[in-house]
């Protein structure tokens, strides 16, 4: 007999959620075609070292660089996190929308993909930034996300960029690079 999920104890309910988390992603992986807007993951690029060495400047620094992005977005596929980067690129996007009827499409789409409780790709957002951004779907403007976007990108920031550059992905692209530059094999 079903009890119903709030009969579930919590820890049954978390794991439901990543399961379900974890399914959005891999339905979404781009070796099977996902795409955001003009921009599609490649995940077999070569990077110069300078091009590497480069992305530790800044953050900003790392997102105007397309392969930085791309390298960015698979070191976040590794934690499961890839959300994140996905709907800034998506606000990004939507800013660029001429037609005020493809707004209003867009930013219903992009609400029920990214900012809605428990839809596919979820990122991680306080009750009352979801709850703003909700409101400003009734007269959606390219500013809409605006407030949302914003703290993503102070958690990428912060959080997801520095993990990025201490992270074995990091040094294994240095590595990769240096190796191609020098002649000589990278370890494995």
């Amino acid at each position: 007999m079903c009890r119903g999920l709030a009969a579930l104890p919590a820890s049954c309910l978390e794991r439901a959620k990543e399961f379900k988390t974890r399914l959005g992603i891999l339905l979404l992986k781009p070796e099977f075609g996902h795409k955001i807007g003009n921009f599609s993951w490649s995940t077999k690029q070569k990077y110069s070292l300078e091009e590497i060495l480069g992305w530790k400047e800044s953050f900003d620094q790392l997102l105007r660089s397309r392969s930085g992005m791309a390298a960015f977005h698979g070191f976040l596929k590794t934690e499961f996190s890839e959300e994140n980067l996905e709907f800034w690129l998506a606000c990004e996007e939507y800013k660029k929308i001429p037609s005020k009827a493809k707004l209003a499409a867009k930013a219903n789409r992009i609400f029920e993909d990214f900012v809605q409780n428990e839809s596919p790709r979820e990122v991680n957002l306080d009750h009352e930034t979801r709850e703003a951004t909700r409101r400003n779907l009734a007269g959606a403007t390219s500013t809409c996300f605006e407030e949302a976007q914003a703290k993503t990108y102070i958690l990428m920031e912060k959080d997801s960029y520095p993990r990025f550059l201490k992270s074995a992905y990091y040094r294994d692209l240095i590595e990769q690079a240096n190796s191609h530059r020098t002649g000589k094999p990278a370890h494995t």
